[in-house]
C-alpha cells in the first residue's frame, strides 16, 4: 500500500465566479468544470439533496488541481470565517513562483488582502502571504537562485 501523490485540494466558496478569476489572474488554468447532483453525491459526502458546481484548476504542467466547489445545496448557515495564518486545520495552500514582486504588485491593484511585505528567508526564499476571496489563505514562495 502506499499513496501516489496529491490529486486536489478542494476549496468551498459562494462565489465561484469570483474565486475561479482570482486563481487564473495568478496563472492556473481551467483543467474541468462540471455540477453534480443526486445520490451517489450524497453518499460521497455524506449529505442529503446536494447540488454543487466546481471548478478544477491547476498548472498547465502539474497533475494536482485546486478544486472549488459551490454546494446550491444544502446551503452553509454560517457566514464566511477570515481565518488567520495559525487558526487550527488547513490553512493555506503555497505556490511556488516566479517575480513575487510583480504578483504582489498585480494582487495589490486588485485590492488582496497581503498579510505584509515581501519577507526574504534565510538565503533560499522570498515569501509572502495573502487572502484571496473568501478568506482563502495562500502563501507565494520564490526560490532564491
Amino acid at each position: 500500500m502506499k499513496i501516489n501523490r496529491i490529486d486536489h485540494v478542494s476549496i468551498n466558496v459562494n462565489d465561484l465566479s469570483m474565486a475561479k478569476e482570482f486563481f487564473l489572474d495568478l496563472g492556473l488554468e481551467v483543467k474541468a468544470e462540471w455540477e453534480m447532483e443526486g445520490g451517489q453525491l450524497d453518499r460521497i459526502v455524506g449529505l442529503e439533496n446536494v447540488k454543487t458546481a466546481c471548478v478544477g484548476l491547476g498548472m498547465p504542467e502539474g497533475s494536482a488541481w485546486i478544486e472549488l466547489v459551490k454546494y446550491y445545496t444544502p446551503s452553509e448557515e454560517i457566514d464566511i470565517q477570515q481565518p488567520y495564518a495559525n487558526t487550527l486545520g488547513i490553512r493555506h495552500i503555497c505556490f511556488a513562483v516566479e517575480d513575487i514582486e510583480a504578483i504582489i504588485a498585480k494582487l495589490k491593484k486588485k485590492g488582496t488582502e497581503i498579510f505584509s511585505e515581501i519577507q526574504q528567508y534565510e538565503e533560499s526564499y522570498k515569501l509572502c502571504y495573502v487572502r484571496g476571496p473568501e478568506g482563502i489563505i495562500l502563501e507565494l514562495a520564490e526560490k532564491l537562485r
